[in-house]
């Protein structure tokens, strides 16, 4: 009786530790899903001679953003930064609940990315190694193209690379507000422009930037003013009292 009594107490320890395995990843039924466990879809890009020669920027279906790379140096007059050692960045966000359902819904048209989405034509620009991966539970996949011919493929990347060009920019003004607040003056108007013609997407990546440099009396005002209208694009932002 002894001996059965230790055989059974060792079967039921083997059969918890099995149901432990994964240990920390496991997630009991109805549970909220973690970032771990969420769907994603990433973007990656490369491209050596860049201002940023490589980057990742990765979409939860929750809208939280996470967009980190490498940047070349921020340098003056006719100095170059090609020659200069690049640095790590990593920036966090959330876009809007449209933006994630159209980068969703294009990755699971595409198959969640198990495509070619390369193009197969002859003697084509180099416009950089771009990489679309899908991860959930419900698949997983990834596809590697320079150039592409399907449009859906097309539409991520130019909504990946408008984000991404939105970031960019808010590091650029967080930069020139430290350091260079006369420099503030091209810079957002550049920003605005290129708002305006839909080269950079979810202003609200970059609010609290623009929070503090429509906040700031010692910045000129026509920044101050730029600042105040860009937030004012986002929706559900607060308005500012424009200088």
């Amino acid at each position: 009786m002894r001996a059965r009594t230790v055989v059974w107490i060792a079967l039921l320890t083997f059969a918890g530790l099995g149901n432990c395995a994964g240990g920390q990843d496991a997630r009991p039924a109805g549970a909220p899903a973690t970032s771990a466990t969420r769907p994603k879809v990433t973007f990656a890009f490369e491209r050596i001679g860049l201002p940023v020669p490589k980057y990742r920027l990765s979409i939860q279906d929750d809208g939280a953003t996470v967009y980190e790379g490498e940047e070349l140096p921020q340098v003056s007059g006719q100095e170059s930064s090609a020659s200069l050692p690049s640095h790590p960045f990593k920036s966090v966000a959330d876009i809007s609940p449209a933006t994630v359902a159209r980068v969703f819904a294009l990755g699971q048209k595409l198959k969640r990315f198990n495509v070619t989405c390369a193009s197969k034509a002859k003697n084509i620009a180099d416009t950089g190694t771009k990489t679309l991966s899908y991860v959930a539970p419900d698949g997983t996949g990834t596809c590697t193209y320079n150039y592409t011919e399907n449009k859906d493929v097309e539409a991520l990347t130019e909504i990946y690379q408008g984000i991404a060009e939105t970031m960019d920019r808010g590091r650029e003004l967080d930069h020139l507000h430290r350091y260079d607040r006369l420099g503030l003056d091209a810079a957002i108007a550049f920003l605005s422009q290129e708002v305006t013609e839909g080269h950079a997407l979810e202003v609200g990546t970059i609010a609290a930037s623009l929070r503090s440099i429509a906040a700031d009396a010692e910045v000129m005002e026509r920044v101050r003013t730029r600042a105040t209208k860009l937030l004012a694009l986002i929706p559900g932002e607060l308005p500012q009292n424009a200088p």
